[in-house]
């Protein structure tokens, strides 16, 4: 980690208007990449670990200081190179190109497994960037909290008339990303019982505000989800224990579940925890990660095992997107039935791919001012813009109310093809007018309609069966290069484990110039628009639908 070179002052992103780069797009990701290590948003602080298990800003602390730098002399007309969370190399190119190009944790295919990143990574010669960590456009745990509303919304709608009222659900993981369950299932109105077992997590939680309280143990936060169901009141409890644990005690017990789902990091063996004395699982953690490793996988298995058997019993079983189920498989575990469908589906297959079918996804935006009043007059802004948008209107309401901002004050919308374009014209204008006090950063997770290719979560069961097809990304990434984007990234391995996924992400910043409206325009119309592509090709008919509407040029079908 070159914790010689770690800074002596904590890092976080400076606020204000003075510039310590020469342009704004430098600036806007030297904050970024600032606020994805503020200890108040990332996981591990001292090993520069944002989010999901490893996810990293950079390779390590002299990497991150030679980025800094670099950062600082950057001409408006030159271009950062980073590999893997190395600058290895600056061109120059043009003022309307990117200011940063990323690329991390990509291997050769037949190479991508995780045992050969991890002596790559040993070797210090790359580091896993999971989706936001690594592109710096991290928002903490807001970043994904709009996305799991709209999963839980979903399956309020499809299974319980219209809201979650009334309804438990039981899920695990409470962290960076993970975290956000618990305040999505209230703002549907539904109760929520979230098993960790960090217990300084439970209480992060509840002082974040994104968790509603502690119980003592398994019968008090049983006797909680009972008193708030009768009530019909959205309430979260978290419980600090083991999923792997927990989940069969409930079966054992009887206890009738409505929803069940998890979100702890099982990407990686190395990040699950596995069933035990947690102080005794951590140091073996260290001591001896095969048989970490071992253990990791059979408490996985349960885990997964406990959650079909929940089904079974009648619960709405649903995964999100932490490949517990291939990691279970690769145990022994039957997770699939004999079409080789998975016995409970993936959230975007079960809830989301309409939305990806329009262009929609999870768009946001961070003030890199730092005062929160630039975001509630976006809000504003968002809501004149969309006027009949009633279910936008419902998210704004509850975001304001309940959403604390952690780090550079940020929103998450999702907003779908045309949409996207219509708003960043409308933020960059603000910026020009001088209704927001700095410029703002404009971007997306990963995570959205045509950008990642990921067979075991945004890509499961694809209509015409290209669920593995990784094209996409890579077009996503050279159009949003062509577009005028201010940095854009390419990974391998986000939020499913190395080898499982390829995804890539973009960041324009709104500084309010006639030309960045130019390049608003272009970036927020390419973006959302491979999704439309993506989909369309796959034999989606509302993607064709959308196309035809909104006249998005598919060669073929003009």
């Amino acid at each position: 980690m070159y914790y010689e070179y770690k800074p002596e002052e904590t890092v976080r992103a400076q606020h204000g208007t003075t510039l310590r780069c020469k342009t704004w797009e430098a600036e806007a990701a030297l904050r970024m990449l600032e606020n994805n290590l503020d200890p108040a948003v990332s996981l591990v602080y001292d090993e520069l670990i944002v989010y999901g298990g490893a996810g990293r800003a950079a390779r390590n602390w002299k990497e991150y200081q030679t980025i800094v730098k670099t950062l600082k002399n950057l001409e408006a007309d030159e271009t950062m190179l980073v590999q893997s969370g190395k600058a290895v190399g600056v061109l120059r190119t043009w003022a309307h190109a990117p200011r940063v190009l990323i690329a991390n944790s990509n291997i050769v295919p037949a190479w991508s497994t995780q045992e050969y990143f991890d002596e790559l990574d040993k070797l210090g010669l790359m580091m896993y960037g999971q989706m936001t960590a690594g592109s710096w456009i991290y928002i903490a745990t807001q970043g994904i909290l709009q996305g799991t509303y709209e999963t839980f919304a979903a399956v309020g709608d499809k299974h319980f008339n219209g809201t979650l009222a009334g309804t438990v659900t039981v899920t695990a993981g409470l962290g960076g990303m993970s975290g956000a369950q618990p305040l999505a299932v209230t703002m549907n109105d539904g109760v929520c019982l979230v098993i960790e077992p960090i217990d300084e997590r439970v209480k992060q939680k509840v002082r974040e505000g994104y968790l509603d309280e502690q119980a003592r143990d398994l019968s008090h936060a049983l006797e909680l989800c009972e008193q708030y169901k009768a009530a019909r009141k959205g309430w979260s409890i978290g419980l600090t224990g083991n999923a792997a644990t927990v989940l069969p005690q409930l079966l054992e017990q009887g206890y009738k579940v409505d929803i069940v789902t998890d979100q702890t990091s099982a990407h990686d063996l190395m990040d699950y925890i596995p069933e035990g004395d947690i102080d005794a699982v951590l140091q073996l953690r260290k001591d001896n990660p095969e048989e970490f490793k071992r253990q990791a996988l059979a408490s996985i298995m349960k885990h997964c095992q406990a959650i079909i058997d929940m089904q079974a019993a009648g619960s709405v079983a649903l995964d999100y997107g932490n490949n517990l189920r291939g990691q279970a498989e690769k145990g022994g575990l039957q997770v699939r039935d004999e079409n080789g469908q998975f016995l409970y589906p993936g959230f975007v297959p079960g809830y989301i791919r309409p939305l990806f079918c329009e262009g929609k996804g999870p768009f946001r935006w961070a003030a890199l001012s730092g005062d929160p009043q630039d975001i509630l007059r976006i809000d504003r802004a968002l809501l004149e813009t969309f006027p009949d948008n009633k279910m936008l209107a419902r998210w704004i309401e509850k975001a304001q109310a309940k959403v604390p901002f952690i780090g550079l004050p940020a929103r998450v919308c999702w907003l779908g093809y045309g949409e996207r374009e219509k708003f960043g014209l409308v933020i960059n204008d603000l910026v020009a007018r001088g209704e927001v006090s700095a410029p703002i950063v404009i971007g997306r997770d990963h995570l959205d309609c045509g950008s990642v290719a990921s067979p075991n979560r945004e890509t499961e069961g694809m209509k015409d069966g290209s669920d593995a097809v990784a094209d996409w990304p890579l077009l996503n990434a050279l159009a949003n290069t062509a577009s005028g984007a201010d940095w854009v990234s390419l990974h391998n391995g986000g939020g499913v484990g190395i080898g499982n996924s390829t995804h890539s992400g973009m960041v324009i910043v709104a500084t309010g110039t006639p030309e960045k409206a130019e390049r608003l325009r272009r970036v927020l119309t390419t973006d959302p628009g491979m999704g439309v592509f993506r989909h369309a090709d796959a034999g989606y008919e509302l993607a064709q639908q959308v196309a035809e509407e909104r006249g998005v040029k598919i060669p073929g079908r003009e």
